[in-house]
């Protein structure tokens, strides 16, 4: 194959792991946020607690946001402009919602009125609800293609919808698939990183929240079949059936560690290699497009009528095999550091 062909493949598969990798690492984030209203209901010493979890971690996680867009940006620009001019609404509440939730976090220590902090946690639980659903919806909405065309007269790709052609019912179950999904993640975590009846509660919320997850689950894997394209490569290449049957695994895995193990840190772990599998499984779906259309062949955009010149890739290339393992390297060596027990009694 050659280099024009070889360096585009290689970046969209990079870039859906960049994409997996932020699930994983600001799922949890997510998750531990929105518990917070039902797990930190008892006193401020949980709800802090809580925070505190993720404190050290939650801004070194988003980076993976910012690298996964600006690889868009810099790999595929077209598919960037068409897709954040298309999704220009949405895409700038979840920026918002990550801003404000950031900013939530951060202050709620700087002040230690009571009320105030309790404002700090309600913010921080809707702009984490809000983005997290924002996800899951824009997600199923390219895995069941835009309404894109190509216009020749313009020589571009126009987005023939608005905003509530984007609420359709599977991409709305995906929304709701990415909170099932983030909350028993984020409960994992915190069974992980707490003692006391804090963590108690949280892995008896994990448990609880498994099961519906997984029945939301297998539901929008069935409406996969009926309203999204996704599974032509895999019957065009049986071989490929291995990562989807591996996602399913890990998440039954995950389960069973939960209620036959008593071991929320392998949990944690199964439940991380399927949210990274489950990204990977719709990336691989889509594949050669970025941003299929549902209107014409013509309006897909691929990774092929999308991307960069091959220097430009190259370089990029370059860069990315220094970096990226720096960045993981360390995100491990702080983990290891940081994520000591926090004291919830």
């Amino acid at each position: 194959m050659e280099t024009t062909l070889i360096l585009p493949v290689i970046w969209f598969v990079l870039w859906g792991v960049l994409w997996g990798v932020y699930f994983v690492l600001d799922g949890y984030d997510f998750g531990v946020a929105m518990w917070l209203p039902l797990l930190g209901a008892s006193s401020e010493k949980e709800r802090s607690a809580m925070h505190q979890v993720t404190g050290p971690f939650w801004d070194g996680n988003e980076v993976w946001l910012i690298t996964a867009g600006g690889v868009t940006f810099a790999a595929f620009p077209l598919a960037y402009a068409v897709l954040f001019s298309s999704l220009y609404t949405p895409l700038m509440i979840l920026l918002f919602c990550l801003i404000l939730r950031g900013v939530a976090s951060e202050l709620r220590f700087q002040w230690t009125n009571r009320h105030f902090r309790l404002a700090c946690d309600g913010l921080t639980f809707v702009s984490s609800l809000v983005a997290v659903i924002l996800l899951g919806v824009a997600f199923s909405n390219l895995f069941r293609g835009l309404p894109i065309e190509y216009d020749g007269a313009q020589d571009f790709f126009m987005f023939r919808g608005n905003i509530l052609n984007l609420l359709h019912p599977y991409a709305l179950l995906g929304g709701v698939l990415f909170v099932l999904m983030f909350l028993v993640h984020g409960a994992l975590y915190l069974t992980w990183r707490t003692d006391g009846d804090l963590r108690n509660k949280a892995f008896y919320m994990a448990k609880a929240t498994w099961p519906i997850f997984l029945l939301v689950f297998l539901l929008y894997v069935v409406l996969t079949f009926a309203w999204a394209g996704l599974y032509q490569n895999y019957f065009a290449s049986p071989l490929l059936l291995a990562l989807p049957l591996l996602c399913a695994a890990l998440f039954v895995l995950s389960g069973h560690q939960m209620y036959f193990k008593d071991n929320p840190a392998k949990a944690l772990l199964a439940s991380c290699g399927g949210i990274l599998t489950l990204t990977l499984t719709g990336v691989m779906g889509m594949f050669p497009n970025l941003i299929p259309s549902r209107l014409s062949a013509s309006g897909h955009l691929s990774i092929f009528n999308a991307s960069s010149t091959p220097k430009t890739l190259g370089i990029m290339l370059v860069v990315a095999l220094i970096f990226v393992p720096t960045v993981i390297a360390y995100q491990i060596w702080a983990h290891k550091k940081l994520a000591w027990t926090i004291k919830s009694d």
